[in-house]
């Protein structure tokens, strides 16, 4: 059942991270409450597209800097609305303005950006190789200052190949492309990401981020972590994106195994900054 703002968490569960050396450095995080500074929970009517208030469309079809092969575009064909509270992001195999698949990216850059606090998006991720979804944010700054010095949070990303496992990221200077800092996260027993949804979320405080699934913590990156010499980029305002690559360097290209359309369904994304 889907959770309104009326059910949302006023706290959430503090548990440790085992084999973490920072884990002392987590429990004694700040332990207010939360206020809620962003949400859409896609309730428009069918076929209608992403709330324009809310949300920008990346458009284009030039790799974006990974080998991607999909053309991103504005169509309703690519996101919209299902009528039943969900937001789909549909990447689909067609022959479109000299590539040879479309989906859809979506950002709240220009629109909500917000330095800290807990950012999570509840998603039901589509299953097949070179599908690669990812939630994550970017530096309000990356105009000025460029890639990777305006950091990068990955809040979750995902090779649709292997659908019981997925890795949360950070990538700044001296800790980008290749190699982030990063963790994975392995469902149980045989359960995938395709069947059913999950709450994937971090929790953004001075000098920490935590990485969660269901409120499960799983991965921790605090400043002491870094590489030598290397600078913490995650102090100024950072805004969300949403997307469903297709191919590239991190996920392989799809193969004949893999069937389109294929589905990114988006149930909400909320952000909240800690009660004082």
């Amino acid at each position: 059942m889907r959770r309104t703002i009326t059910a949302i968490l006023s706290a959430f569960p503090l548990v440790a991270l085992p084999g973490c050396d920072d884990t002392e450095a987590f429990v004694d995080r700040p332990v207010r409450g939360w206020t809620l500074t962003f949400a859409d929970e896609f309730d428009g009517e069918a076929n209608t597209p992403p709330d324009p208030t809310r949300w920008v469309h990346d458009v284009g079809g030039a790799g974006w800097g990974n080998n991607q092969l999909e053309h991103n575009t504005a169509r309703v064909e690519n996101a919209a609305h299902d009528g039943e509270g969900h937001l789909v992001i549909t990447a689909r195999r067609e022959a479109y303005l000299g590539n040879d698949y479309t989906s859809a990216r979506l950002k709240t850059q220009g629109l909500f950006s917000q330095a800290g606090g807990r950012f999570e998006a509840r998603l039901k991720l589509p299953i097949g190789a070179g599908l690669w979804p990812a939630f994550w944010m970017l530096g309000d700054d990356i105009t000025e200052v460029g890639w990777p010095l305006c950091g990068e949070i990955d809040i979750m990303e995902y090779r649709g190949q292997v659908p019981d496992n997925l890795i949360g990221s950070l990538h700044g200077p001296g800790y980008s492309g290749g190699s982030p800092i990063s963790d994975t996260y392995f469902l149980p027993d045989g359960e995938r990401f395709s069947d059913d949804f999950h709450v994937f979320a971090v929790e953004w405080d001075t000098n920490r981020i935590a990485w969660f699934i269901d409120d499960t913590l799983y991965h921790l990156v605090t400043p002491a972590q870094l590489p030598g010499g290397s600078r913490w980029v995650f102090e100024s305002p950072f805004f969300m994106i949403l997307n469903l690559a297709i191919g590239g360097s991190f996920v392989g290209n799809p193969d004949a195994s893999t069937l389109f359309p294929a589905e990114l369904i988006v149930d909400y994304v909320r952000a909240y900054e800690r009660t004082p």
